[in-house]
């Protein structure tokens, strides 16, 4: 699909989905690229970010951000190209992050951009290592996990964009890190390229029995993005005065209603602290966490590792394969060239 200088492509909600979503639950419609009004930027959108908090947006109740209504353009980060500008601050020509939808083009006010520079880092990891996964991940580890030197630190969905950074900054302040992720090859990426210790394929035939073996005493903190069986396994191991980061749920984010909870009994008598977070309540952190990050991800010391989609046209299964634990690594889709 090609950006046409006059047509703008957007993907809109068609059917509010029960259980996994579909790509027929997207229509995707087109309409002339807007000019600016004041105060507001069009940019030409070269990546979009997909995520699975986006699975929460679909559902008719509310949680904890507004739902995606019928006929309603699908909400989504991007990287684009300022092609016009109703605002002194912005000029056609500037890369920006910020503006959202599954679009073409996008028109966002001025005061919710970030301008990036030219040089440095790719474009795309400012979706990724250096955006929000990478600030949810920091967030999580430094405020809730803090991990200690010798401490046994767990991570589930470590091959993922939060997780994979989630686990290397635990190793960075010495601490002994397992990860979970689904598949032999995801493993061995885990252990070799990013430097966890261990790493456990949750298709396993006994989950519970490895990470007891990964973890012989027991577990100091853990970042959750699965929730599940998982959760379940690690939950058991859990040491006192441990500490639970909950960031995300994947393995039920389909399921029509969510499952019963377990019983969290042992939790006062461990005095297990679990605390769930969402990385927007802090924006001040991404702005910490790009300059604290940016120089690792420049010198190789920070790895990361992108799936990228070729053109808008992928974003709705590209979401379904999210969901399922399709994606290895962070999920992008690229929809327009880099500017020259």
């Amino acid at each position: 699909m090609s950006q046409n200088a006059t047509v703008r492509h957007s993907w809109v909600l068609r059917h509010r989905p029960s259980g996994e979503p579909s790509p027929d639950d997207f229509a995707l419609r087109e309409d002339a690229v807007p000019e600016p009004g004041p105060g507001e930027v069009v940019t030409r959108t070269i990546w979009l970010s997909i995520d699975p908090y986006m699975r929460g947006r679909l559902r008719e109740q509310q949680t904890y951000a507004v739902a995606i209504q019928i006929g309603e353009v699908m909400t989504g980060e991007t990287v684009g190209e300022v092609i016009a500008s109703g605002d002194p601050q912005f000029a056609p020509g500037d890369v920006v992050v910020g503006a959202r939808g599954w679009q073409s083009h996008c028109v966002t006010l001025a005061d919710r951009l970030v301008k990036l520079p030219r040089q440095g880092a790719p474009l795309s990891t400012y979706l990724g290592v250096l955006g929000m996964p990478g600030a949810t991940a920091y967030r999580g580890i430094t405020e809730i996990c803090q991990p200690k030197a010798g401490e046994t630190v767990v991570v589930s969905a470590a091959s993922g964009a939060v997780g994979s950074v989630a686990g290397q900054l635990a190793k960075r302040a010495g601490a002994r890190v397992v990860g979970v992720a689904g598949g032999p090859e995801k493993c061995l990426f885990v252990q070799e390229t990013l430097g966890f210790d261990d790493c456990i394929d949750h298709r396993s035939m006994d989950l519970r029995r490895e990470l007891t073996a990964s973890c012989p005493s027991g577990i100091d903190a853990y970042f959750e993005n699965v929730g599940g069986a998982i959760q379940a396994a690690v939950f058991d191991l859990l040491n006192p005065f441990s500490r639970v980061a909950m960031c995300g749920m994947v393995s039920q984010y389909n399921e029509p209603e969510f499952p019963p909870g377990p019983n969290l009994g042992f939790v006062v008598g461990k005095r297990v602290l679990i605390q769930g977070f969402i990385v927007s309540d802090k924006p001040e952190k991404l702005a910490e966490w790009r300059a604290l990050a940016a120089p690792w991800v420049a010198d190789g010391t920070l790895a990361y590792r992108e799936d990228v989609h070729e053109g808008l046209e992928e974003a709705p299964a590209a979401l379904v394969g999210i969901l399922g634990g399709q994606n290895f690594g962070k999920l992008l889709v690229r929809v327009g060239e880099n500017p020259t």
